[in-house]
């Protein structure tokens, strides 16, 4: 049987499910263009505006490495982890996106570590898997998504300098 696919967070990123043109999805104010991720929906953070309409808006494909750091624990709940299956570290990155400006962390792409990183190299964002929710003896349960940060090799081509929409 086929498992579900399912976003840890619904509407912070697209679900093709191809990885062609993967993007985290955060909101721009139409008043002040300050753009938000995670997304807000309900009203301009921005305190020197009075608000606008909140867009839609695909966020930079890439970006620079602020910070990174790595994790050897089992984070607690909410974190879906399976304690029965032996825990395995895993690489954090701070990415300052190209156009926005803003910092946003997420996970490394499996098999990056901390020595495969540098504060200022370039990295895209690309689909990735967070947990397979399959609980101990059980058959399926569904795949948690989300997004993961990859090092673009150096003479990478492409939107090097930004590539919001």
């Amino acid at each position: 049987m086929p498992q579900t696919r399912t976003p840890v967070v619904a509407g912070w990123f697209t679900e093709d499910g191809t990885g062609q043109d993967f993007r985290l999805l955060g909101t721009r104010c139409s008043a002040c263009s300050s753009v938000f991720f995670p997304r807000q929906d309900a009203f301009c953070r921005n305190p020197g505006c009075t608000g606008g309409e909140l867009a839609e808006v695909p966020l930079s494909r890439r970006g620079t490495v602020w910070s990174y750091t790595d994790g050897r624990y089992r984070p607690p709940a909410p974190y879906p982890s399976d304690p029965d299956v032996p825990w395995e570290p895993y690489t954090l990155v701070a990415v300052e996106l190209a156009a926005e400006r803003m910092v946003v962390l997420g996970q490394a792409a499996p098999g990056v570590g901390v020595a495969d990183l540098a504060v200022g190299m370039t990295v895209e964002v690309v689909p990735g898997v967070l947990s397979t929710g399959v609980a101990a003896g059980a058959e399926s349960g569904p795949v948690w998504t989300t997004w993961h940060w990859r090092p673009v090799p150096s003479g990478g081509t492409g939107e090097a300098g930004g590539g919001a929409a």
